[in-house]
C-alpha cells in the first residue's frame, strides 16, 4: 500500500503598517524631550506604565524601551515617543544614529511635514528625519 504524500501549508500574515515614522536626534533625557514636544506641539505625551518590548520570533523579550503616548481624540490618532537605544539594544537597528522615534498611528489628519517643522523648533532636538517604515525591516516588526 502506497502512502499519500502529505501537503504542508504555511500561513503568512502581512502586517499592515499604519503609522508615520519620524526619527529624532537629541542628547536630552526622554522626559525632557517629551516635555519639549508637548510644549511645542501642544500635546500631552505621558510616560506609559510599561516600556515597549521588542521580542524575538519565539516571543522572548529581547529589549525594552521607554515609551510615551498621547491619544489625540480630536484628530483620532495616537502619538508615541520611544527611545531607540537601551542597554546596547535598538528598537530599529538600521538607524543606530537616531536617539528617539516619534510615531503617529492611524494618521489621516496631520501633515507630517508640518510636524517636522514644529519639531525642529524644540530646543532639545538636534535633528528630525522622516522615515518610510516600509523601507526599514525592523520597523515592520513594530506593533501598537
Amino acid at each position: 500500500m502506497v502512502m499519500a504524500k502529505k501537503k504542508k501549508h504555511t500561513l503568512e500574515l502581512d502586517q499592515e503598517i499604519d503609522f508615520d515614522l519620524i526619527g529624532i536626534c537629541s542628547h536630552h533625557s526622554d522626559y525632557r524631550l517629551a516635555w519639549g514636544i508637548n510644549q511645542c506641539l501642544e500635546l500631552h505625551l505621558s510616560k506609559c506604565d510599561e516600556d515597549y518590548c521588542v521580542t524575538d520570533r519565539k516571543g522572548i523579550v529581547v529589549s525594552t524601551h521607554s515609551m510615551y503616548e498621547y491619544l489625540d481624540e480630536d484628530n483620532r490618532l495616537v502619538y508615541y515617543l520611544i527611545k531607540n537605544k537601551n542597554q546596547g539594544k535598538y528598537l530599529i537597528s538600521e538607524k543606530t544614529g537616531i536617539d528617539y522615534f516619534f510615531f503617529l498611528c492611524d494618521n489621516w489628519a496631520i501633515e507630517i511635514s508640518d510636524i517636522i517643522l514644529d519639531l525642529k523648533k524644540v530646543p532639545s532636538i538636534l535633528g528630525v528625519y522622516p522615515f518610510d517604515p516600509l523601507e526599514l525591516p525592523s520597523a515592520q516588526n513594530i506593533v501598537f
